[in-house]
């Protein structure tokens, strides 16, 4: 039996199928994306279709011994699901769909995922990028919440859902792309720097203090 996570895959609750979830950057798919994820659900006959709460879609309910071909067949890579890691960044279309959008939440989510998505973090990070103030992307229950305002970024940290919720702390405003992507490598620094093994975000900052925390990132800016 596979171990959690390896090659991809995540035993169910009947403890004998998987679900593979491919990496899908901000859950934007392709019709061709689509067909092949049927064409490899039919194929090897999933109990279902899953759409995430990371935005992938996961095909469940698949044995053992077809994994290997399944991850053939799509020509993709696994999402970062489990570990300790930058988990999938979750993004609202933004300014490049939504009328409502004052920020490009879907080209910065972009953006964070080609450069973390699955990084090894000492505790599992989730961000999530919002192109307003409606939060669609709920970003301040993440490690990270990005939240689009007329004159730029504000970015808050420490935030989580599970068993003990915890609501983001803002960092700074009116950031540019720029700024905010460099400001996040100071957050990620700060935290491999400071964070016990299996510590989210939230905690250290709890430990620390926010003031704390704050100076350190923002001295690496």
């Amino acid at each position: 039996m596979l171990k959690l996570g390896e090659k991809g895959a995540i035993i169910q609750r009947d403890k004998e199928t998987y679900a593979v979830a491919p990496h899908i950057p901000c859950g934007v798919v392709t019709p061709e994306l689509l067909r092949k994820l049927a064409d490899v659900a039919e194929k090897y006959h999933a109990k279902a279709l899953k759409i995430t709460g990371a935005a992938r879609i996961a095909v469940v309910g698949v044995r053992e011994e077809d994994i290997d071909n399944i991850w053939k067949d799509l020509e993709l890579v696994p999402g970062a699901a489990v570990g300790l890691c930058v988990r999938s960044i979750r993004a609202c279309p933004g300014d490049t769909f939504c009328k409502m959008g004052q920020q490009d939440a879907l080209g910065m989510g972009m953006k964070l995922d080609a450069i973390y998505h699955g990084m090894e973090l000492p505790g599992k990070f989730k961000m999530a990028v919002s192109g307003c103030n409606l939060n669609c992307s709920e970003s301040w229950v993440r490690d990270v919440g990005l939240i689009g305002k007329p004159k730029g970024w504000t970015m808050v940290i420490g935030g989580n859902v599970g068993a003990s919720p915890r609501i983001a702390l803002e960092l700074a405003g009116d950031l540019s792309d720029e700024q905010t992507i460099f400001a996040i490598e100071s957050v990620m620094n700060s935290y491999r720097e400071n964070a016990k093994k299996g510590e989210r975000l939230g905690k250290m900052i709890e430990r620390m203090g926010f003031d704390t925390v704050k100076e350190s990132i923002l001295n690496k800016m």
